[in-house]
């Protein structure tokens, strides 16, 4: 059978927020004319500043000449309509996380963009078949989800829906390789991989600090001091608690008690601090005065409605839920164990010494972990209900480095 190969001259992005500016920037670094669209010419301007803060912030590192960065960013042009969209071989949506929005903008993609053109989208949680069924190419639409700042990290996951051929996948592998990504395929289910793995880690982050088991502070320089690049709650700061809180919904809503969110992070949300784009969440970013006792009042709050209060803190307590999550997700088939690892050392900086979030298990001795799970269980309930895989492990001997198999085999 012939298989045919996708040639990408010319790539469109359907929104010039900062995920999406900065993935047209990264397409230009790797020669590619783009296209960026949004609904007016202003916002699609945004998209372009964007690209070109990025450029600058290289320039200014002696990364790069200024006449170089003329040349990128001369790769990189704006649109309001999908006029130009006639001649583009691939298309990376980055609207909001909306599905109606998605759809909207997937179905004027089907009808706008030549036949062969795959279409894409940087969702994080949504469903690629269901972006696909509004389109007439279905075969041609796939999941392709840049981790934020599109720009660093070097992960793309690349989700495939139900009807999504296996060309288009490889056409996108290919594609995020020639980006100078890492791309691993992962099979759709709500949140894909890396945000569900993540988002158990984040979430259990909140139950501690709503506990009072440490304060946010404490918690993110004992997992800085564990080797992850930045603390939980700097994390989410970055990343939105509004995308946080919608993220841990979808979750909660298709995996149940295990995935049930801290309350404090909905509470946070709805007051309107939603992290350094509003410039307060769980820390004060402005310039107001930094005597913030916002949280601290909240936290009493929440503690009087749970009647939960000063439980006890471990890194190992943020751990477990991350691990556990990435052993439902290879017992799925959400992920081959190797990817699994691969990703969570691209898409969130897990320390690269500790190998990912199974190799690290290994290294503790899965016996060991299965014991700090049921007692953490004993206290928290759902959250540290082992998963059954882990189980069969640890009865099978196959507990780790110590055995020389565990998820990986150690000759």
């Amino acid at each position: 059978m012939e298989i045919l190969v996708l040639y990408i001259y010319k790539a469109g992005v359907v929104g010039a927020g900062s995920m999406g500016g900065g993935i047209a920037q990264v397409i230009s670094y790797s020669g590619l004319p783009v296209v960026i669209k949004d609904i007016n010419e202003e916002r699609a301007k945004t998209g372009l500043e964007a690209a070109q803060k990025i450029y600058q912030s290289r320039v200014d590192k002696g990364k790069m000449t200024p006449d170089d960065m003329v040349k990128k960013m001369a790769l990189i042009s704006i649109a309001i309509d999908y006029t130009d969209f006639s001649d583009v071989d691939i298309v990376i949506e980055a609207v909001p996380e909306n599905i109606d929005i998605k759809k909207k903008v997937f179905k004027e993609l089907g009808e706008s963009c030549p036949e062969a053109t795959v279409l894409t989208s940087n969702t994080s949680a949504l469903s690629i078949s269901e972006l696909g069924s509004v389109t007439k190419k279905p075969d041609k639409v796939v999941g392709m989800h840049f981790f934020n700042p599109a720009h660093v990290m070097k992960l793309i996951e690349v989700i495939p829906g139900l009807q999504t051929s296996d060309e288009t996948v490889d056409d996108v592998v290919s594609f995020s390789e020639s980006l100078r990504k890492i791309p691993v395929r992962v099979n759709e289910c709500a949140g894909f991989l890396v945000n569900r793995i993540l988002m158990s880690y984040i979430n259990e982050a909140f139950y501690a600090l709503q506990e009072s088991a440490a304060s946010a502070k404490e918690i993110d320089e004992a997992m800085v001091s564990f080797g992850m690049p930045m603390g939980p709650f700097t994390l989410v700061d970055m990343l939105g608690l509004d995308v946080a809180d919608s993220v841990a919904d979808i979750l909660y809503n298709s995996y149940g008690e295990r995935m049930k969110p801290a309350a404090l992070i909905k509470k946070i949300t709805a007051s309107g601090r939603l992290g350094t784009k509003s410039g307060k969440g769980i820390y004060n970013y402005s310039n107001e005065e930094k005597d913030d006792s916002f949280l601290e009042n909240i936290i009493k709050k929440t503690q009087k409605e749970t009647g939960v209060s000063n439980t006890e803190f471990s890194v190992h307590r943020l751990l477990l839920p991350m691990i556990n999550e990435a052993a439902v997700s290879f017992q799925e088939g959400v992920s081959s164990l190797s990817d699994i690892d691969i990703a969570m050392l691209a898409g969130t900086g897990f320390p690269q010494d500790k190998g990912g979030p199974l190799h690290y298990a290994d290294t503790q001795g899965l016996d060991n972990i299965l014991k700090e799970m049921e007692k953490f269980s004993s206290t928290f309930g759902q959250r540290f209900w082992p998963v059954p895989i882990l189980k069969r492990y640890v009865a099978a001997g196959c507990l780790g480095v110590k055995a020389k198999k565990g998820f990986f085999d150690y000759l």
